[in-house]
């Protein structure tokens, strides 16, 4: 294989998006404008509170305004700003504060990203929304195209490690060609988000003093309040809110996997999960991705395979890494193994990546910590702040966090047809053999909580 110099490997990656600040989403303000990005949190509990938190170590960033539906959370976040004005519906929050905010980052379940990012795009302002980009594939594309019209304003969806140097190094290591081309890869993911009840309980609980329940519900369809069913993060296995284990971990860990590849949207999935339950997902989740192969894959097409829960790849033939201390093999409880034309190459969730055979690559690494020079940026959220102030751009705008949300989402619908391969008509937005599936791409937003570019 022909050896790829730092110049040939950075034009390379400039134009596919793989290495640091390389995406252009937007700028706003004016450099050198002098003046703080005025900022409003929409979600303060929960993810809510990490992001507020990062946000806050950036002295560019003036809050304005808070939202969440719970009280005490809201109150919390208050007690760091309280300059800050504080409301419980974020449809009041964007009305009010439209004309003094600039930017707005989306912390909520699933179920209302694409409703609180789209309004806030129609207004004008600048993004940060929480991984997966929206709850189904139809409000991905109205987004992504949303957003595209809008090229002013900066996006970035929350796939923080996506800017961390363990993943970086991992997709400039692939694209180098450290293991050759692509054969396969798998990822795995020891979590899940699974297990009883199959259906919604029949019976209610009061609803806690300081949770507004209506507003919590949102887009999704009417129900009591049952304690511990639905939150604080139960949600995320309900199909009216949440989008599994995939749309929670595969977000973060296909992620440099799509990045690395370049891959684009896939030609079908076939899911092997365990059967689905009626309003929860599947229990145990085995999906198998083909995608078109890029300039990094061996064939024309390549697969990726997706495990989650109990479910693990066959690590028996892999040359997994040996403990020095048991002499033991032992692989991470979450992460990828790329399988290539000379080995293969381990990336923990959250860790360095890892050639293998190790002894095999000594001369490789070596030739690559010399000729590739990864690019300085911020962190996820720096790069967030600073873009919308003008200076730089983002990693992960919605152009790209919601072609790879789609194919996250698309496993999501894949467990509710197991043992069914779905063919992807990606140009229609359609599943072209399986029919049922396509209902699963956009849901009826509840009376009242309509908004205009999605419903």
């Amino acid at each position: 294989m022909r050896r790829v110099t730092r110049r040939t490997f950075l034009k390379g990656a400039s134009a596919l998006g793989g290495l640091g600040p390389l995406v252009f989403s937007g700028r706003s303000l004016g450099q050198g404008t002098g003046r703080k990005l005025r900022h409003a949190c929409i979600g303060t509990g929960g993810m809510g509170e990490s992001d507020l938190g990062s946000l806050s170590s950036h002295s560019d960033v003036e809050f304005v305004a808070f939202c969440d539906v719970d009280a005490k959370k809201l109150a919390k976040a208050a007690e760091l700003h309280p300059h800050a004005r504080t409301y419980s519906d974020w449809r009041v929050l964007l009305d009010k504060e439209k004309d003094r905010i600039d930017s707005v980052n989306v912390s909520t379940p699933d179920h209302t990203h694409a409703s609180v990012t789209m309004t806030a795009l129609r207004l004008g302002k600048h993004v940060y929304c929480q991984k997966p980009l929206c709850h189904d594939i139809a409000e991905c594309r109205a987004v992504i195209r949303e957003a595209a019209r809008r090229p002013q304003q900066v996006t970035q969806m929350g796939i923080q490690i996506h800017s961390h140097p363990f993943y970086r190094t991992a997709v400039a290591m692939i694209q180098y060609g450290m293991i050759g081309k692509i054969r396969e890869v798998h990822s795995w993911c020891g979590k899940g988000w699974v297990g009883p009840p199959e259906t919604r309980p029949a019976h209610s609980d009061p609803v806690p003093e300081t949770l507004d329940w209506d507003l919590w519900l949102g887009t999704a369809p009417e129900r009591p309040y049952v304690n511990k069913i639905y939150q604080p993060g139960n949600w995320r296995r309900w199909l009216d809110f949440g989008t599994g284990t995939q749309g929670d971990m595969a977000a973060h860990i296909m992620d440099p996997v799509f990045t690395a590849l370049a891959l684009t949207s896939p030609l079908d999935i076939l899911s092997e999960s365990s059967p689905p339950f009626k309003e929860t997902y599947s229990p145990r989740n085995r999906i198998t991705y083909r995608f078109p192969g890029t300039r990094f894959t061996t064939d024309e097409t390549i697969l990726y395979h997706w495990y989650d829960s109990s479910l693990t790849p066959d690590f028996s033939p892999w040359p997994l890494p040996v403990n020095p201390a048991t002499g033991e093999t032992k692989p991470p409880m979450q992460g990828s193994m790329f399988i290539g034309e000379k080995g293969h190459l381990l990336l923990p969730h959250i860790g360095g990546p890892q050639p293998l055979p190790r002894t095999r690559f000594i001369e490789d690494i070596r030739h690559f910590k010399k000729e590739v020079v990864l690019p300085t940026i911020d962190n996820h959220y720096g790069q967030f702040v600073k873009a919308a102030l003008g200076h730089g751009t983002t990693t992960a705008p919605f152009s790209y966090g919601g072609l790879l949300s789609e194919s996250v989402l698309m496993g999501a619908i894949a467990n509710r047809f197991p043992r069914q391969r779905l063919i992807w008509d990606a140009q229609a937005g359609q599943f072209t053999n399986v029919p049922e599936a396509n209902a699963f791409l956009r849901r009826t937003y509840r009376a009242g909580w309509e908004v205009d570019g999605l419903s």
